[in-house]
């Protein structure tokens, strides 16, 4: 249910991968960039035609060229504001489940250019994933939720904190960490 994979988000094959967008959807630079460049110009055509996104919103598109299905686009916060990055996850979740998208991939939202301290954002990352799998029916309206991470910073954070969030499914099944 639950998995940690280093290495390009681009390059997952599941139902969607998270995009830490900017708020005109567009592409940049970081991971948008690469989502954007690896889905093809067809991925900026619909994303323009959104009209950008509001920091703690999310919406989503198909994947186009890359292996994902879909794109769910969100845009967290510049710098230190954890009620706007939660927003983020849990619009992304919500979009999940309305989709019927039983796999999702999240990068590291806000991190990076944004600011948001990399440790700090793990932790709201995972308290709030772990806060929605437990309310009301979203544990079986997903089978697998993947941190996906780039830096070996990352990695390490999310390997210290996932025991703590997630020490077993409801499944009493140990995390997998995959990559």
């Amino acid at each position: 249910k639950i998995y940690l994979f280093r290495g390009d988000i681009t390059t997952l094959e599941i139902d969607a991968i998270v995009n830490a967008a900017n708020s005109s959807l567009l592409g940049g630079g970081g991971v948008d960039g690469a989502i954007h460049r690896a889905a093809g110009r067809e991925l900026a055509d619909e994303c323009y035609r959104l009209n950008g996104c509001e920091p703690g919103n999310a919406k989503i598109t198909k994947g186009y060229r890359l292996p994902a299905k879909h794109v769910i686009h969100t845009v967290g916060p510049i710098g230190q504001e954890p009620k706007t990055l939660t927003s983020c996850y849990n619009r992304c979740l919500e979009l999940a489940k309305v989709h019927q998208i039983r796999s999702v991939a999240f990068c590291c939202i806000s991190t990076g250019i944004y600011g948001y301290p990399n440790d700090a954002a793990a932790h709201v990352a995972l308290e709030t994933i772990r806060k929605w799998l437990d309310k009301d029916d979203n544990f079986d309206a997903v089978d697998s939720i993947i941190f996906c991470v780039f830096l070996s910073q990352d990695d390490a954070i999310y390997r210290k904190l996932l025991g703590s969030y997630f020490p077993f499914n409801k499944r009493q099944e140990p995390i997998n960490l995959i990559g």
